[in-house]
């Protein structure tokens, strides 16, 4: 068991993601998100991955592409700072990374195929991490963050995503 990360170990901002993950295993907190991540474009046609709940605001394709980008970035930040990196580790800008990806010329099942190919490596890497990496401290987004809080901040990232689908989009993501 990944113990919960403390206040002190990311900005306050990001404490929205990280108490939206599931309590319990985050190992299986983040095969569930993989398989029900994978299993969307089963759920929806192309109309569907292209719908937008609001004019301006993201579609289907969009937000799962937006779940890969954030998989990426996240998952590079536990790497660098579970190897000791002391050098600051950008932001991103989610909307702009969103609107260089051109997610509507490629099928869901493709970037949600990708969110599983990015969920799977980053399982692996935090699968070999022993306790002091885990607790490892560096600085992404011009702020102190711990390798727990990136997973942790992760799996409440994807919660709160599917909770958008559920809310917005009417879509239900199985597990």
């Amino acid at each position: 068991m990944i113990p919960a990360p403390l206040d002190t170990e990311y900005a306050p901002y990001y404490g929205t993601y990280i108490k939206k993950a599931p309590p319990g295993d985050l190992f299986a907190t983040f095969e569930r998100q993989s398989r029900a991540v994978a299993s969307l474009p089963s759920l929806l046609d192309e109309s569907g991955e292209m719908a937008r709940y609001a004019p301006g605001k993201w579609s289907v394709r969009e937000l799962i592409g937006h779940l890969v980008d954030a998989e990426r970035v996240f998952g590079y930040r536990a790497f660098c700072i579970s190897r000791g990196e002391k050098a600051a580790l950008p932001s991103f800008d989610e909307d702009h990374y969103v609107a260089a990806a051109g997610e509507h010329e490629r099928p869901l099942s493709e970037i949600a195929a990708d969110f599983v190919a990015m969920r799977t490596v980053n399982l692996r890497l935090f699968r070999t991490l022993g306790p002091e990496q885990w607790a490892r401290m560096g600085i992404a987004s011009q702020n102190p963050v711990s390798v727990r809080a990136i997973a942790y901040m992760m799996a409440g990232h994807v919660e709160h995503h599917a909770t958008v689908l559920r809310e917005r989009y009417g879509v239900h993501l199985r597990p």
